[in-house]
Order: structure tokens, then C-alpha cells, then sequence
């Protein structure tokens, strides 16, 4: 409960409403029935994609996905390669305006934030090196661009080496400047992939967390990797209260930063203060693949995280079918407080999680069941979309597609406790759409 003077009688008592709220589920204010209201989509007949989604302080979204269309709603893009590709619009969905940022290479957009100041941060990882793109050290580098609220360009600086360097998440801070998220192609990078290691690489390899911290003008402060000899990326971050961050990903290592393995492939967490540090790390999984994709605050201090297991074991305590969603709870010090998988006998993997306003979780991601949790499936693979208490107990979920292959990535709540779901789709019998071409951009709200 939030601390009130025991003299706010009223306060006092609209405070253990909301108590009871959180230990019951659905916010009954919030209203959540969980119907469509409305579908829309968005791009060209090329592939088009939607990855992220935030609420702009309007009341309407922005969306940055990538595209390599050059019509319908990109006629304004000339070359058919991918590139960043920034959508805005209205409260009801509406294209405002859209913009796409690269050069004549691969270029793809993964996560946004609206600035303090109303513009936009976008990061991804880009091949270019020319357009709007001023510099790449090689094949993919992690590309960071600053816009004003308009979209324009205020400066755009790329972050890598000579190998593949990703960047999937990007948070800014308290001083105004950034902290952004990937992994590192380390056996194609030098030793300064981590300042703090001076000029020793150390034995770590493949790939790594790699975490940078920028200036509000794109200045680097820190930088720092973090994993074993095989394969660790990060996928998702948060701040924590206390400025420093935990990066949420997987991990198929079980030496040097990496203790208490499970199996093949573990969710791993990392947490670091404001300046980089390592302050904790943790192994979740068991003897198969685990896969986390996202991660979000709780309103106790911990963190939710989401991804897909195909384990039977470990900290898995039911298997439903070859591969199911996968949500944890942790503490602020990394204990598995609960653990929960959703799905049925296919494919099923979540995306994005975010806590809802009740207490309890939304979940966005893709399935390919029939049965168990999943009451239907339309096609080839569907929008799975899923609510819970705030203790991982299955309340409501919802089968969204056509007969082909469609993918939800990220998910909103707004104020009256409707959400957004941002993805994609390749069916051409996608509810109340037309395909526009290849893939196109859908955006979904639920109320």
C-alpha cells in the first residue's frame, strides 16, 4: 500500500480498495472485456513490420518497425531495402505522418522512445553507410538515431565493429542521455567492446550482452560486455530504481560471467549500476532451450519476464507441447519468486510482457496451438495475446490471425486499461484487412 496520512480517510480507503484490486485480477475500473475494436494495418507490397510501440504524450503511437516497400503508405521511400520505418498516429490509429531512416543496405529498426523533450530515440542495427547513415565499421553495426517531434533528424551515431552487432532495446535516463541494448559480434570486435577492460580481450566468444550507456547527444560513457564462450544475447532492458539496469536475453554459456546453468539455452538476467558494474546475474531454465524476449519493472521492485521453454525440467514446472510461453517473476535481487508457462501442443512464444495497471500482466506473442490455453488457431500461426493475475494465473487470452504466418512483438495499456498490440502479417484473410503485399504492419487494439 502507498504510504497516505492516516488522516486522508478517503485516500486511505480508496488505497485498500485498490489492494483488493490487485489480489483479485482485472481492475474492474479499467473495464477490460477483452474485445477487438478495432484492426488496421499499414505498408506497401514489400515486407513491412511493426516491433515497438509507445504512447506519445498526445494520446496518440508511435510504431518503428523496418520496410522495404517503396508504396502504399512508403511511396515517399525509393530504394527496396530495408530501412528504419517510424509510424505516427492518433489516438484512433490514424497515420499522422511516417518516416524511414537508412541508406542502401539493411537497416532495421527494434525499439523507440519518446524523449523528454516530445522527440524520438530509435535503435536497431543497420548495414548502411550512406543516406542518412554516416558511418558502419561492418555488416551490422548498432545504429542510434535522436529525432525532434516531427521525425527529423537531429543527429544519428552507429556503435560496432567489423562483426554483427545487434541493438534490440533502448531506454533513456535520468541526465537526458541513453542506454541501449544487444549483443556484441565479439569474435569480430576489439578489446574496447568494454572500456573497462583495457586493452586485454578476454577469452569470451561469439556473441555477448553488450550494454551502452550515451550522452543525450550520443557520446558513449560507458560500454561493457557480459557472457561466456558461446552464444549470450540480450534482447530487453530496464532501469532500476536505483539508476543502474538489468538486461533480460538468453545464454548458451556456463563459464566466466555466467554461473548456475541449467541447460542448452537459459533466460539470463544481468544487472549493472549506473556505471556499468556487474552487480548480479542469473540462470533460469532447464536441460532443453529457453529463450527470454522481454522484460518489465513490477510495482514491488522485481522484474516479469517473458519468453518461450521447450524444457520438461529445472525450473520448469509444466511442459504443455514442443515449445510454451514462459513467464517469470524475480525479486530485485534475481530470485525466482514464480514461474508459469502458457500454450498447448505446438509452437507458442511470447514477445513482450508488460505489467498492467491492475497488478496483473499482459503478454503479446505468436502461437501455433489448438488446445490446452489456446482455444483456437486460424491459420499457420496467430497473435497470441494473454492476460494474467499477479501471480501468473491464466484470466483471458485471444487467437488473432489468418491462415498464414502472423507474429504480435509488443504491447501497450493505455489509461482506461485498453491495449495495443503491434506486429505482423502474411494473411491474406487476416480478419477485416487486405494484404497489401508480402507482410504488412498490424496494429490491433483491445478494450
Amino acid at each position: 500500500m502507498r504510504h497516505l496520512h492516516l488522516l486522508m480517510v478517503i485516500l486511505l480507503i480508496s488505497a485498500c480498495a485498490k489492494d483488493e484490486v490487485v489480489d483479485s485480477g482485472l481492475n474492474p475500473k479499467n473495464n477490460f472485456k477483452g474485445e477487438v475494436e478495432w484492426i488496421k494495418s499499414y505498408g506497401g507490397s514489400g515486407e513491412d513490420t511493426g516491433q515497438a510501440i509507445v504512447q506519445t504524450t498526445d494520446g496518440g503511437y508511435a510504431i518503428l518497425g523496418f520496410s522495404n516497400s517503396t508504396d502504399g503508405d512508403l511511396q515517399h521511400k525509393t530504394a527496396e531495402v530495408n530501412d528504419y520505418w517510424l509510424l505516427k498516429l492518433d489516438a484512433d490509429g490514424n497515420l499522422e505522418w511516417t518516416k524511414t531512416y537508412g541508406g542502401s543496405k539493411d537497416d532495421r529498426g527494434q525499439s523507440l522512445v519518446q524523449t523528454f523533450d516530445g522527440g524520438y530515440a530509435l535503435t536497431g542495427y543497420a548495414m548502411s553507410d550512406d543516406g542518412d547513415g554516416s558511418l558502419n565499421n561492418g555488416f551490422h553495426d548498432n545504429w542510434i538515431l535522436k529525432l525532434d517531434a516531427s521525425g527529423t533528424i537531429e543527429w544519428e551515431k552507429s556503435f560496432g565493429f567489423s562483426g554483427h552487432d545487434h541493438s534490440y532495446d533502448i531506454l533513456q535516463t535520468q541526465d537526458n542521455g541513453f542506454f541501449f541494448t544487444g549483443f556484441l559480434d565479439l569474435t569480430s570486435a576489439r578489446a574496447d567492446g568494454n572500456t573497462e577492460k583495457a586493452n586485454t580481450l578476454t577469452s569470451h566468444g561469439v556473441g555477448e550482452f553488450w550494454g551502452t550507456k550515451i550522452t543525450a547527444f550520443g557520446e558513449i560513457q560507458w560500454r561493457g560486455y557480459f557472457g561466456g564462450t558461446n552464444n549470450d544475447r540480450a534482447h530487453a532492458a530496464v532501469l532500476t530504481k536505483s539508476n543502474g539496469f538489468v538486461m533480460a536475453g538468453f545464454s548458451e554459456s556456463d563459464d566466466y560471467d555466467i554461473s548456475n546453468t541449467q541447460g542448452g539455452y537459459d533466460f539470463w538476467l544481468v544487472k549493472v549500476d549506473e556505471k556499468g558494474n556487474l552487480l548480479w546475474e542469473r540462470s533460469f531454465g532447464g536441460s532443453g532451450i529457453e529463450i527470454s524476449y522481454d522484460i518489465a519493472n513490477t510495482i514491488d521492485d522485481g522484474y516479469i519476464v517473458a519468453g518461450n521453454t521447450f524444457s520438461t525440467d529445472g525450473d520448469i514446472s509444466e511442459n504443455k507441447g514442443e515449445s510454451d510461453i514462459w513467464l517469470i517473476k524475480v525479486d530485485d535481487v534475481g530470485n525466482l519468486v514464480w514461474e508459469h508457462t502458457y500454450g498447448g501442443t505446438g509452437f507458442d512464444a511470447a514477445q513482450s510482457v508488460i505489467a498492467s495497471k491492475d497488478g496483473g500482466y499482459f503478454v503479446v506473442g505468436n502461437s501455433k496451438s489448438t488446445d490446452i490455453d489456446v482455444e483456437v488457431n486460424k491459420g499457420e500461426n496467430d497473435i497470441w495475446i494473454l492476460k494474467t493475475d499477479a501471480n501468473g494465473k491464466l484470466i483471458w487470452q485471444e487467437s488473432i490471425g489468418g491462415v498464414d504466418l502472423d507474429y504480435g512483438f509488443d504491447i501497450l495499456e493505455n489509461t482506461d486499461g485498453s491495449i495495443l498490440v503491434v506486429g505482423e502479417t502474411l494473411s491474406a484473410d487476416f480478419q477485416t484487412l487486405t494484404n497489401m503485399g508480402k507482410t504488412d504492419l498490424v496494429l490491433i487494439k483491445v478494450k
